[in-house]
């Protein structure tokens, strides 16, 4: 055991040393230089999950009564590409629209928001309504179900062109589609539309009726629906009115504004002309 005098020159020393030259310190390694240009980032892939929405309803469609307008998702509206309104699909997203009448199938793309009616499952372009077969009338019975798009077809229809053609539903598909809907009444052969609407020459010194369907600000979207309608354009003071007509009956007049209600222009109102 270290005696007294031992311990207290051994602390001298050790406070001696401390005065000197300070604690001796331990010298750490240097870090590892890292080349952050020589580790590449790794974004993180999150995959998208798989869509799935499959439904039966009707299908209604828009036109050049709207072209040029602003779309849901930021483009404006063409008339004729193969786009349609969804109320809650994906902007951007594909959908395969089947029609329940003949089985015909399209690809479209969904890049605006509706149908405003809750009674219609899609608002489809005119491009793809005709596409599918169902612009002859307001609304048809269709099955809509998410799909998925190749890169050829994506950029198809980003282009305002068709997709390749999908096989037609077969017979056994039809028949279980149709009995998911409340109800379904098979289509109608139909006859030329201003014959049905009964648009004949007015009798002289008669009053007319004539049917007024849209106002509008730009004299070709008038002159577009009223081609579409087989009726008339007025302008008067900047608005141009589409009308249809002349009647010389009221069941007549009434015909051609439900048959305008029908086409989704609720608005549509009989005026009697002297």
């Amino acid at each position: 055991m270290p005696s007294s005098a031992e311990r207290g020159g051994s602390a001298a020393a050790l406070l001696l040393l401390t005065a000197c030259g300070g604690a001796p310190s331990v010298p750490l390694a240097p870090a590892a230089a890292v080349d952050s240009a020589a580790v590449p980032v790794q974004p993180i892939a999150v995959p998208a999950a798989p869509i799935r929405y499959d439904a039966v309803g009707y299908a209604s469609w828009y036109g050049e009564e709207v072209a040029g307008n602003d779309t849901a998702s930021g483009s404006r509206f063409d008339p004729g590409a193969i786009t349609a309104a969804h109320r809650t699909l994906p902007l951007g997203s594909f959908v395969e629209v089947t029609s329940l009448d003949s089985g015909r199938t399209i690809l479209v793309l969904v890049n605006d928001r509706g149908p405003g009616r809750i009674d219609r499952e899609i608002d489809l372009s005119r491009g793809a309504a005709q596409a599918l077969g169902t612009s002859d009338r307001a609304m048809a019975p269709v099955r809509v179900r998410a799909s998925a798009a190749n890169a050829a077809d994506a950029a198809s229809l980003a282009a305002g062109r068709s997709a390749n053609l999908r096989l037609d539903a077969p017979a056994a598909l039809l028949g279980a589609l149709r009995a998911r809907l409340p109800s379904y009444t098979p289509p109608i052969e139909r006859p030329d539309m201003r014959r049905s609407l009964g648009v004949v020459p007015a009798a002289i010194g008669a009053d007319t009726r004539v049917v007024q369907v849209a106002a509008f600000s730009n004299a070709a979207r008038a002159r577009a629906l009223a081609d579409r309608l087989r009726g008339l354009v007025t302008g008067e003071g900047g608005v141009y009115r589409v009308r249809l007509g002349p009647f010389v009956d009221p069941v007549s007049a009434e015909r051609a504004r439900d048959a305008a209600a029908r086409r989704g222009y609720g608005d549509a109102t009989i005026i009697v002309e002297p």
